[in-house]
């Protein structure tokens, strides 16, 4: 494969895949850190992108577009390479990273030659979404933390959910060791 970069092209190849068609394996191991591909293809604006998709049935969850920034799309359908066979997953061992406007998948963890290669797509919600928008874009990536949905989540993940109770009780515990002391001092006062 021509498309890896840091002279890898014997590292991965494209195949079936039990999570969705076509995805991205290791040919042999690679280690955490790997920049292992360049994510090309067509670079169009956004209503470019949205007009060449136009026409296509709603409930076909399969693109090939990669937004670099609020100007920019790569439409990977149109010049792409092997770096469009990554699936989703939501518990993914690559990730993609924007450096100058261009994009790569690296590697996050440590990978065993015959593991799927995926990423998460954190694909933005729109205000527009159909009621249906997280079966049309549904994971099957069989992680036991699987969102269901290749969507970025409607809620913040819990974690901050607890820092926030946690702010919240530190508050109410320091306001009651506040009226406490308020409470000891008035009670030692003299008249």
């Amino acid at each position: 494969m021509a498309d890896a970069i840091q002279g890898t092209p014997d590292t991965i190849e494209v195949r079936r895949s039990n999570v969705h068609g076509m995805g991205v394996f290791a040919l042999k191991p690679i280690a955490k850190g790997t920049r292992l591909i360049e994510y090309v293809g067509e670079r169009v604006s956004h209503k470019e992108a949205d007009s060449r998709y136009e026409e296509k049935d709603a409930t076909d969850a399969h693109t090939f577009l990669f937004i670099v920034d609020s100007r920019t799309v790569i439409d990977a359908g149109v010049g792409g390479n092997d770096a469009r066979f990554f699936n989703h997953a939501c518990n993914p061992n690559c990730e993609s990273v924007i450096e100058a406007k261009r994009v790569y998948i690296e590697t996050t963890r440590d990978i065993a030659p015959g593991e799927e290669l995926t990423y998460d797509y954190q694909i933005q919600r729109e205000k527009d979404d159909p009621e249906n928008i997280d079966e049309v874009f549904a994971c099957h990536c069989g992680a036991p933390n699987c969102r269901g949905t290749m969507l970025w989540p409607t809620k913040r993940p819990e974690p901050r959910k607890r820092k926030a109770k946690q702010k919240a009780a530190a508050k109410s515990r320091t306001q009651a060791k506040k009226k406490t002391m308020r409470k000891k001092k008035k009670g030692s006062r003299r008249r």
